[in-house]
């Protein structure tokens, strides 16, 4: 009889608890903040670095602002734009980086990026679509 009372006690203790347990509901739209302020654009993966001069072609910058990339991407539909990948950390890149805040350096147009040698076509979303 003692067992029984133990294994009801139990049943009803695990009931009450799943009841008590609060549900919770997928987020949808998760604001991450606004974009990182870099010189010559950001990388389009977290943690959103800052990309040096040069990773991205002109076509990603209207009037001297980039158009963005990932979730603050500000493009037209469809767009696809040129980038030298060898720029990026996950091809190996580990030269210097602006930082965040940094302000484009005398010289450094970015309608007309010097000597510009993308070798990949990537859309605003993080998607690479083509090599050049």
């Amino acid at each position: 009889m003692n067992r029984f009372r133990i294994v009801a006690l139990a049943a009803v203790a695990g009931i009450c608890f799943a009841a008590a347990t609060p549900s919770t509901q997928a987020q949808v739209g998760v604001e991450i903040g606004v974009a990182p302020v870099c010189p010559y654009g950001y990388y389009d993966v977290a943690p959103y670095d800052c990309a040096p001069y040069g990773y991205y072609g002109p076509e990603w910058f209207t009037g001297g602002v980039f158009i963005g990339v990932g979730p603050w991407f500000h493009g037209p539909e469809g767009f696809h734009g040129h980038v030298n990948n060898r720029f990026h950390p996950e091809h190996g890149y580990s030269g210097p980086r602006p930082a965040r805040g940094d302000k484009p350096e005398p010289g450094k147009r970015l309608d007309k990026v010097a000597h510009f040698k993308g070798n990949e076509v990537r859309d605003g979303r993080g998607h690479a679509v083509g090599k050049r």
